[in-house]
């Protein structure tokens, strides 16, 4: 019961962080432009950001769709525009073959604009860029498959060339690769040959101003939450922290915040380590590197364990992707954690709540304390201001807060009975007072 607060606490950060996270109205490019004439037609531009799992191919499909109706394009629509950085995709070739085919049949040119400064297509995701009805890349961006190996078959019938080493968008100008230069995505927008535009005057400046409305796509929720976990670097820290949790858990009382948590981390953790090219290798080292952990934890003291725990932790994270390797930012950030974790932050937690060593715990036969809940038969008791697992005999169930006294000791978890009325077990033989 006390901890239904926390709970409650948990749940309302919960509840304020979907609501932060909840993807915004689709927008409209005439919302903030007044005086232009009525659109008639209508562009759609949705946001692809990571590598390309089968959320985000999913997602880029569905949108291909939802702008045509019986192979035909749907009322008004004009475009649909991929707004791309990505730096591979982790679908198999025939999952990325079918994403290929529906730009190629698509009745609505799909286009992809990469941007903005700073962003990438390259690996196998290039190939997108190959088949693009028109093809924009922002200043500071770079396009190429990388050194990817890619399946032939998915740039047959490309519009253009995909380079085999990334270029930037001067470069892709030169070799003839973008439709047109395109700084920002209203530059390229207004590009297109489909955009209705009209000119304005900005500052004593004639500029382009499109009267097509433009409808902005992202993920849902639900799918951005998986998209997020198929990250490599979100992937590998979740199943860590997923982890460590657990084993905090191992040696607390009870199961609390920590244990769902890490419980809820390493589900999530799987599934990115499913999506992603992981080698198992690595991931069997890294949760045995945990139980190495695991056994001077409850020693209270770092040792020889906590060291082979180390070295196993570091060889399984650097190895974990295939074709995808964390960045040393990632890396740094839970080797530290883990250092601090394991070496001095769980081994003291045990030494103040056991307040001895694992070993020698004989004196605590006869101790008396305090049931923290009820024992019925399994629960927690208060002995000498440390908490402890306990159980009793069924036939006498102890009380939260009733006195207890230490009959025996099992592992870690004591054997109670009540300081009084306690009942006689059917092994004593021993004659009655």
């Amino acid at each position: 019961m006390r901890r239904l607060p926390m709970l409650g606490g948990v749940l309302l950060a919960l509840v304020a962080l979907v609501a932060l996270l909840s993807p915004p109205s689709p927008a409209s490019a005439q919302d903030d432009a007044p005086g232009l004439a009525e659109p008639t037609t209508i562009v759609d531009i949705i946001e692809v950001d990571g590598l390309l799992d089968p959320v985000m191919v999913g997602f880029i499909l569905r949108s291909i769709e939802q702008v045509q109706v019986d192979g035909e394009p749907a009322a008004g629509e004009v475009g649909l525009i991929l707004q791309i950085n990505s730096s591979g995709a982790v679908v198999s070739d025939t999952e990325l073959q079918e994403l290929v085919t529906a730009m190629q049949t698509s009745p609505v040119p799909v286009s992809v604009w990469v941007g903005p400064s700073g962003s990438g297509l390259t690996g196998s995701a290039a190939v997108l860029g190959g088949h693009a009805a028109y093809l924009g890349i922002a200043p500071g961006s770079r396009w190429g498959l990388d050194g990817a190996d890619v399946d032939p078959g998915l740039l047959d019938g490309a519009v253009r060339a995909v380079p085999v080493e990334p270029v930037s968008s001067g470069e892709a100008r030169d070799l003839g690769l973008t439709s047109f230069d395109a700084p920002t995505i209203g530059d390229f927008l207004v590009n297109l040959p489909e955009v209705e535009k009209q000119q304005i005057d900005v500052d004593g400046q004639a500029r382009l101003q499109p009267i097509t409305e433009v409808r902005f796509g992202q993920l849902s929720l639900v799918d951005q939450l998986f998209h997020t976990v198929a990250s490599p670097p979100v992937a590998y820290l979740l199943l860590t922290i997923g982890l460590a949790l657990m084993i905090f858990e191992l040696f607390t009382a009870g199961v609390g915040v920590a244990g769902v948590v890490g419980a809820v981390s390493f589900v999530l953790a799987c599934y990115g380590l499913v999506v992603l090219p992981t080698r198992p290798w690595a991931v069997a080292l890294i949760v045995l590197s945990m139980v190495a952990f695991a056994v001077d934890v409850q020693t209270g003291v770092p040792r020889f364990w906590t060291m082979a725990g180390g070295v196993m932790f570091v060889v399984g994270s650097i190895g974990l992707y295939d074709g995808f390797p964390l960045s040393w930012i990632t890396l740094l950030v839970a080797f530290i954690g883990v250092a601090l974790t394991f070496g001095t932050g769980m081994p003291s937690m045990v030494r103040t709540r056991f307040s001895t060593p694992t070993i020698g715990r004989e004196w605590m036969i006869g101790e008396l304390g305090r049931a923290v809940t009820a024992v019925s038969p399994d629960g927690i008791v208060r002995i000498r201001d440390a908490q402890w697992r306990a159980f009793t005999n069924r036939a006498t169930p102890i009380e939260e807060l009733d006195r207890v006294r230490v009959i025996g000791i099992e592992g870690l978890v004591l054997e109670v009975e009540p300081e009084e009325g306690a009942a006689r077990d059917y092994r004593d033989r021993t004659p009655k007072d």
